[in-house]
This record gives C-alpha cells, structure tokens and sequence, in this order.
C-alpha cells in the first residue's frame, strides 16, 4: 500500500497532442495549395503577482509588443500571492521571445499551440473551427473540422515522469511512452480565388438588399465537386467565442431547409417530360388561377395569359402550369420522381450536420398538395439538395454525390432523367435568359446559358400556416455553357429589403459571376 502511494505521489501521467493536420484550398491555375486552417504556435502569457511588481511604464513596455486588455493588466496587478493569473492567451513566438528579452520579473510564458485560420471568415460555414471542451481536449466543430476530426487530430500519446519529493522532475521515462500519430491534411475542392469572388458578391447583395440571411454555391455539375460555398451571416472561427448566437455558425446550405419556390418549376416539368407525357410545344388555357380541393392557387400576379406553351410556362413562371405539368404526369409519378431528385435525403457530403429535406406533404394523397409542390411551395429543402437536383438538368440527367474533398471520386446516386431529356430541359431555360429574363437583357451572345429564378412566399411567424404577403425568399440557379455546362450557380436571399422579384436582386450578381468564372478559366464560347 506504501509503495503505491509513493509511488502516486512521484509519478505522473500526462498526454502528449499531436499536431493537428491541415486543411487546404488548392489554386487551380497554379495548382498551389493555400492554408486554410492550420496549428500556430506560441506561448499563454501569465503573471506571478507574489513577485509582479505592475506599473504603467511595464504595461506599455508589454503593450508595445502585444496588445493587451489595459482592464485586465489592472485586475491582476491587484492581486497578492498567486502564482498565475493570465494575462493574455495567445501571443506569438516571435513576440514572446520579445518579452522574454525584457526579463520582468513575474511574467512567465508557457508554451502553446491553437487552431489558426488565415483567412478570418473566409469559407467559415464550410471550415467550422476547433475548440477545448470541458476534457480540455480541442475538438473540431462544424464543418470540416467535426467531419474529419479524427482524420485532423491524429493520436495522442502518454507519458509518465518521475518527480523527487519536492515536485521537481526528475526523469522522463520513455518505456512507458505510447507511439503518437499526428493528424493527416485535408485538401478541399473549393477554388480560393472562385470563393473570394463569391464572397465580395454575397456581400454585394448584402449590402444591397439587407437580407436576413443568404447564400451561393458554385458546382461543377458533371462531377459534383464544389468550387465555392458562402453563407451569410458568417463568423470568424479564430474568433468564435465571441459570437453570441450559436445559429450562425449552422451552415445554411446543409443545416437548413426552406420552401425554395418557382426554381422547383424546371424539376417538374422535367419529369413530365421524361415520362413523354409532354414537350416544349404542349399547351394548357392559363386562366390566371385554379381551384383544387377547395383552395384557390394562383399565378404570381393572378393575371390569365390564356393558351401559353410548356416553355412560356418556364418563361413567365405560372404556377398553373406547373400544376397541368404534374397533372399529366400524375401524383405517385411526380412523387417517385421528386424523391429521386435526391429531394429529402442525404446526400452525404463530407460535412457535419447535414439534414435531409421535408416532403412530408406528398405523403397525404390530397391533390392540393401535389399541386403547391410543382412550384416549389409547402416542401422543404436544404439548398444543397436543390443545387444536386438541378445539376442532373444540365449533366444529362444524374443525381451526383456532392463532393467538397478534393481525395473523393465522382459518385452517381442514380440516374434520374434520359439524356435527352437533359437536353430538352437546358434548351427551354435557354430560351428563359434568351427571351424572359430581365427582357432578354442577362442573354449572353458568345455563351448560353440556362437559369430559372424563384421568388417564394414565406410562412408568417405566427405559426398558422398562412403565407405572408410582403416576405420572400428569392432563388436563381443557372448553367453554362448551356449544352456541355462547366459550372452551376445557386443564390439565394431570405427576406430582402426594397426588392419584389428574384430576377430584379439576383441577375445581375449571377451574371458578375459568370463573367468571372468565364475569364478564370477561360471557357471558350459556344455559340457563333
């Protein structure tokens, strides 16, 4: 019993951490990886106030080197007899051996290492952060670093050291070492300069229409992968203690789901199409509204256009004929196609937190809500979801895996529509830039592109159900070039300020970014 207690008494185990493991972006024209999540190392710096003698003269003497909280410098200095009080806790190593240099007596440093993000807020909602919970182990949160956290972190490994009986060590015992690992590097398809072009114009939009909350993604709808991913509000993760409300840090393309309204128009039609039950040519009598189950829906504007083509419907966005789209097609085959759109599943993407969406109304056989469906209205989705569905319009007809580590290969969950009903598709929402959008002002004469724009009615905050009048969610997804697309863009603004309509708050940024991607990568045109 005596040998066990002394020996308790002389012998202590400790954990060594390993070191973290990278996360990178990767620069496509110089294929050059850019650090996005790395380990900095440091020093925590402390005050022994049994021999700290504070003053003005030392505080600016510290401050000049780094900066520190004047109030708390005053707190401690207060204090008698202890042996710690921290002062600050992150303090680099250059301006650490700075302070070592002035050799006041009291102030010590203990060496340090901790999460450090280069970029601020830049690809916050994709990166997460790394924090110490109550094990006093860091842990990645959010994002990739909850996804691949044992994949970052590595193994730890344990030490014992024997002490004399005053504490001091005496040795350190490395038979009793356990082998470490430390953590592997992530490398991300998200292409640096393609996400700060994202992020200035999320700002843009920010700025301009003072929405809520917002968002765009940019696909590469042939294989999945991500290029750009930018959410708002966003968060700094080298600072995120300091944000008081923990939904921020939820990234809104996976984390949640909204009723994304008219973009959900092209699926429908799609499948109707698919089924051969119509073509670009078919036509209905637009009579402005239409009453199933008792419920009157009508058109955005509740205006009659009389007899109107499946591609007009496409063109002025009528919600009656997306209803005579899904009538043709019938209620379990607009239902079994839905679903395979990947709509309201997983689709597993390497990040942490990801919901599936809610179509819940299309397992109640009442027609009204198969109709509200076919416009986008009393389903929801996550956007990311959305974003895949729409990718299978342009690529030729697959639901792919989205895919935002650069290590995984392209993944088809399945098909979804024939290849020329892709085709058919793209040629209509051509036809929608070409003619419709914005009056034909966002068509391209070197490029075509394919888009559709979406301008949903939001549930009021009461919770009964009803749609508010005056609170919107605008979308817009488009493709290009239009017949062999490099790239999807997704945006969308809940509740913007001072703006009716998706086409008037979201062309012009996708056509911005367009334009961007089009002179990065020099895409050559497709048209004459």
């Amino acid at each position: 019993m005596y040998f066990e207690l002394a020996k308790n008494q002389q012998q202590s185990a400790s954990s060594l951490l390993p070191e973290r493991g990278n996360i990178y972006f990767r620069e496509d024209k110089t294929d050059r990886l850019i650090t996005v999540a790395t380990t900095q190392k440091g020093y925590l710096l402390y005050v022994d106030t049994r021999t700290f003698k504070g003053s003005d003269e030392v505080f600016q003497k510290i401050n000049s080197i780094t900066s520190i909280d004047k109030t708390i410098f005053d707190q401690i200095i207060k204090k008698i007899n202890d042996p710690y009080e921290i002062l600050k806790q992150r303090v680099s190593l250059n301006d650490g051996d700075k302070i070592k240099a002035l050799k006041i007596t009291g102030i010590g440093l203990e060496p340090r290492s901790w999460r450090f993000y280069p970029g601020d807020t830049m690809a916050s909602h994709v990166l997460g952060f790394v924090s110490s919970v109550s094990d006093n182990m860091p842990r990645g949160q959010y994002g990739i670093e909850k996804f691949y956290e044992s994949k970052l972190r590595g193994e730890g490994s344990s030490s014992l050291t024997e002490k004399d009986a005053g504490g001091i060590l005496l040795v350190f015992n490395n038979k009793f070492d356990i082998s470490s690992r430390d953590g592997n590097d992530v490398v991300l398809t998200i292409e640096p300069s393609v996400q700060l072009a994202t992020e200035d114009e999320l700002k843009q939009l920010k700025d301009d229409w003072n929405p809520v909350s917002g968002g765009i993604i940019i696909v590469e709808p042939k294989t999945g992968k991500i290029r750009a991913l930018a959410a708002f509000p966003n968060f700094n993760p080298n600072e995120y203690n300091k944000e008081k409300k923990l939904d921020v840090f939820l990234n809104p393309f996976i984390e949640k789901t909204f009723e994304l309204g008219s973009v959900f128009k092209p699926l429908t039609i799609a499948a109707a199409l698919d089924q051969g039950v119509l073509t670009p040519e078919t036509t209905y009598v637009d009579k402005g509204q239409i009453k199933i189950n008792g419920q009157t829906i009508s058109n955005f504007d509740g205006k009659a256009r009389g007899l109107r083509t499946m591609t007009q419907v496409l063109e002025e966005s009528l919600n009656t004929g997306a209803i005579f789209a899904m009538q043709k097609l019938g209620q379990e085959k607009f239902k079994e196609y839905f679903h395979n759109y990947g709509l309201g599943e997983k689709l597993n993407i390497d990040l942490s937190g990801e919901l599936a969406g809610n179509l819940n109304n299309l397992n109640d056989w009442r027609e009204v809500y198969y109709a509200t469906a076919s416009f986008g209205q009393g389903i929801a989705v996550t956007p990311l979801e959305l974003t895949m569905a729409l990718s299978a319009l342009g690529n030729g007809g697959e639901l792919l895996r989205p895919n935002i580590n650069e290590e995984r290969e392209k993944t088809v969950i399945r098909r979804v529509l024939k290849a020329e009903t892709s085709q058919t598709i793209t040629r209509m929402l051509v036809d929608v830039v070409d003619v419709a959008l914005l009056g034909g002002q966002a068509k391209k004469t070197d490029y075509s592109i394919a888009a559709k724009t979406g301008t949903a009615q939001l549930l009021n905050k009461s919770g009964d159900s009803t749609y508010a009048s005056d609170q919107f969610l605008h979308s817009f997804f488009g493709y290009f070039p239009a017949y062999d697309p490099r790239f999807l863009i997704f945006i969308f603004l809940e509740r913007p300020r001072g703006v009716e309509y998706a086409s008037h708050s979201l062309t012009n940024s996708f056509s911005t970014l367009v334009d961007f991607l089009i002179n990065y990568y020099t895409i050559p045109p497709d048209r004459n």
